[in-house]
């Protein structure tokens, strides 16, 4: 049985961690660290665990990680980075949630957040969390950056038709919707219930910082610069995104072709489930799972692929992904703790 820290256990992510790893079967929880919670049991801040996660949460110290085989850090941006080393040197392999191992190019990161990174050697160190591209690195790895939620649904969605020159470069436009719970576990006047209810708003236009995450893994399946559009919006549900995503055909280029692209790429993927043609994914139908549905059509008036992916943003878009990290980084089977539907309505 391995052993593995949660530390900073009580967000939205946390929650949806301890619930996975509760009837995982392969790794048994040593830690939980909660600046807010801090002496609390964990079935007294979320009944939902209770008498299924036992234990207490504690403020964070990299000494409550020692011995562990797994560390999940769940800190912020920008907090993540000071902690994530120390973690290491204690011999624990990471699966780090923040965004500050993500982009491996340092001027990007530091010009969307805003800040110099504190521990720069550690970045070409880190390996993209996404399994379906990158299985064995993260079989190797002792740091995984687990990728954000929105840009899981495009680069997955994308990556193939890029590969296979089907599509142009640059007219790529993503149009993603989430829930709520995307913003976090915090008290903010934005996302208090009368603010979100009955409203459908876009945020982060032009200026979202998963914008470069999307381009870092595009460029590579490009073998150049690629830039997107994109555009994310707030819908008044709880959890789930769904992204429609437009890019202009290459000539020759049929929705057969792209269809046969995706299969062939994603061929044997445990999570990757693919809609029938003409049928388009719903967000309701992977909620609570770590599947991602893809639909795909080719408008001919327009020469343009349309591609719908819909993911539970909490699990395949954060926790869910993590486990598939940490299953693959500590030899256990990919899908273990992670095989069940979900359905969380």
């Amino acid at each position: 049985m391995f052993r593995a820290a949660v530390v900073g256990a009580t967000g939205y992510t946390g929650f949806e961690l301890l619930r996975l790893l509760a009837s995982h079967g392969g790794v048994a929880l040593g830690a939980l660290t909660s600046e807010t919670y801090a002496g609390k049991e964990a079935g007294e801040v979320f009944p939902a665990l209770a008498s299924v996660v036992r234990g207490k949460f504690q403020k964070f110290e990299p000494s409550l990680c020692e011995g562990m085989d797994l560390v999940f850090c769940c800190l912020p941006h920008r907090v993540a980075m000071t902690s994530v080393p120390d973690l290491l040197e204690r011999g624990a392999r990471v699966v780090d949630f923040s965004a500050d191992f993500r982009l491996q190019d340092l001027s990007v990161y530091e010009a969307w957040y805003k800040t110099s990174h504190a521990c720069p050697e550690r970045v070409s160190q880190a390996v993209y969390g996404l399994p379906e591209l990158h299985r064995e690195r993260i079989r190797k790895a002792r740091l995984v950056a687990n990728p954000g939620c929105y840009p899981t649904g495009a680069i997955v969605a994308l990556y193939p038709l890029l590969k296979s020159r089907l599509i142009r470069p640059s007219s790529i436009v993503i149009d993603a919707k989430s829930g709520v719970s995307g913003a976090g576990r915090k008290a903010d006047l934005e996302l208090q219930f009368c603010e979100v209810n009955e409203r459908f708003r876009a945020y982060g236009v032009a200026t979202h910082r998963h914008t470069p995450e999307i381009e870092q893994e595009l460029s590579a399946a490009a073998g150049g610069p690629v830039r997107v559009s994109f555009t994310p919006h707030l819908v008044p549900m709880t959890r789930g995104i769904l992204s429609t995503i437009y890019a202009d055909a290459q000539p020759g280029a049929t929705a057969g072709r792209a269809r046969q692209a995706l299969r062939d790429f994603y061929d044997g993927e445990p999570f990757i489930r693919f809609m029938p043609e003409g049928a388009f994914p719903d967000v309701s139908q992977v909620a609570g799972s770590n599947f991602l549905d893809i639909g795909l059509t080719l408008d001919e008036r327009t020469g343009r692929y349309v591609l719908v992916t819909a993911i539970d943003n909490l699990v395949k878009g954060a926790s869910g992904a993590a486990v598939q990290n940490m299953n693959l980084m500590l030899g256990l089977p990919e899908t273990q703790g992670l095989a069940h539907p979900g359905f969380w309505m």
